[in-house]
């Protein structure tokens, strides 16, 4: 691999954990969400795909520790699938596009969090002024892009630093504001025993694929602490490092995702949470501190929202420089700076982020994050189905099952990820498809299928620049 498109070994498995830390941050857009179709069920859905998550995650554990050159799961995927046929090699680099997909939009849904609890804290008095939340996410967004995109220019291991900083104000105010109702009489256990299921469920069809389409959903925030496994180009050990980062931040997440949503739920009710889907803990902080308590927890939460801005920039970049550098995208973007950044994707993926926010901001306000989101889960469950099929495919093609693999999952464990393969791909899928039918209309599900199918023009447009330098 050339010097210039070559990423660096300069991170350790505590550096890798830290940007990977505001993956518990994910829950936020999806609080309200699951409120409206679980009700109360929404805890346990939550700690089921966290447990989702450590299975599936040991699969990628052991391919990060056997491909440590590979860039986590669409850098798997590529190595298994593309070195037989064109097909293959499609199907691989469809994969990483899938995951770029899954990941980049986060950017934008964060940005537009941001200004709408910036719009609660002003509209409540808090801040005297009167902006457009639109103008506020939009402003936010390019903000924090810029800022990010010179950080990280520096190398990641800038990024990683930043992480460090950021993951305090993380996991702090989500604590702070999840915790303290405990403390101050606000949370109330009758509204999860009272509220379990919405009264008209019955796990009939209808029921069952939204069940389906919430546990799609769910995944891609509970199941995203694979993201530390992305870095495995760039860590120094990677063979023990990927593993430790991976199983770190999966405990965090266990308890993070099931704490949260149950605090919000005893608090504020299934009716609190639904009159204030956005932004449901900006209500939970004014009840426990006040307005001017609230101001701080939420400034501190906006904070952490940028960590996991900064995550899914770093994951995103990487899928493309991975893609580039494999052949499934266009050469222009497999280049990165002398501290080994792929800035060019990180300028293309600002952008499209900007993008976004444009288009789902004139949207009605309650959707835009979780239409967003819908469209993006569509990309997760393409690329968690592929990438457990590339670990089925490396655990029984005899050019790959003979490899040296530092880190195990258990024995038989590529029939478990043969399992979620097609649970991904058949019925997440139709779930997911859908949920967003059934709460944000056809446009998530349309966005998201022509974003994926922009893949093809892409690729193509790679053969054949590969074509033409064979040539020459």
């Amino acid at each position: 691999m050339d010097s210039d498109t070559k990423l660096q070994r300069t991170i350790d498995w505590k550096q890798g954990l830290a940007i990977a830390l505001g993956v518990p941050l994910l829950i936020l857009p999806s609080i309200g969400t699951f409120a409206i179709y679980l009700w109360a069920f929404a805890i346990v859905a939550w700690g089921l795909s966290v447990l989702q998550g450590f299975l599936q995650n040991l699969a990628y554990g052991e391919m990060a520790a056997t491909f440590a050159d590979a860039s986590g799961l669409p850098g798997f995927a590529q190595i298994v699938f593309g070195g037989g046929t064109q097909t293959g090699k499609f199907i691989g680099g469809f994969s990483a596009w899938s995951y770029w997909f899954a990941w980049n939009p986060v950017l934008a849904i964060f940005s537009i969090l941001i200004g709408d609890y910036l719009a609660g804290l002003i509209f409540n008095g808090v801040v005297a002024a009167e902006i457009s939340p639109i103008i506020l996410s939009l402003g936010a967004g390019i903000i924090i892009f810029a800022a990010l995109t010179l950080i990280n220019a520096r190398g990641v291991s800038s990024g990683a630093t930043v992480g460090y900083i950021l993951a305090i104000f993380s996991l702090v105010p989500l604590l702070l504001i999840t915790i303290a109702p405990f403390f101050t009489g606000n949370f109330h256990m009758e509204n999860i025993t009272g509220s379990w299921f919405p009264t008209d469920w019955n796990w009939g069809l209808s029921n069952v694929l939204i069940f389906m389409g919430i546990m799609a959903t769910a995944q891609w925030s509970a199941c995203a602490w694979e993201t530390a496994a992305i870095y495995g180009p760039e860590y120094k050990k990677p063979k023990s490092d990927v593993p430790k980062a991976l199983f770190v931040c999966g405990l965090v997440c266990l308890f993070s995702f099931v704490f949260v949503q149950a605090s919000v739920t005893g608090t504020l009710g299934v009716e609190g949470i639904i009159d204030q889907r956005i932004s449901p803990l900006l209500p939970m902080a004014t009840m426990v501190f006040g307005d001017w308590g609230a101001m701080v927890a939420v400034v501190m939460l906006i904070a952490a929202m940028v960590l996991i801005i900064q995550t899914a920039f770093n994951g995103s970049a990487r899928s493309m420089h991975s893609m580039a550098v494999e052949g499934n995208l266009p050469s222009y973007l497999s280049k990165v700076n002398s501290k080994g950044t792929p800035m060019r994707s990180m300028v293309i993926i600002a952008i499209f982020n900007v993008l976004l926010i444009l288009i789902f901001s004139f949207l009605e306000a309650s959707s835009g994050p979780a239409a967003i989101l819908a469209a993006s889960a569509i990309g997760y469950v393409f690329a968690n189905g592929i990438s457990l099929l590339a670990y089925y495919k490396a655990a029984t093609d005899p050019k790959f099952k003979d490899l040296e693999r530092p880190f195990k999952a258990p024995k038989g464990w590529k029939y478990v990820a043969l399992a979620f393969a097609l649970i991904n791909l058949v019925f997440y899928l139709v779930g997911i498809v859908y949920l967003n039918a059934t709460d944000a209309g056809w446009a998530p599900t349309l966005l998201g299928f022509v974003v994926l199918a922009f893949f093809a023009p892409l690729w193509w447009w790679a053969q054949k620049e590969q074509k033409n330098k064979s040539a020459a």
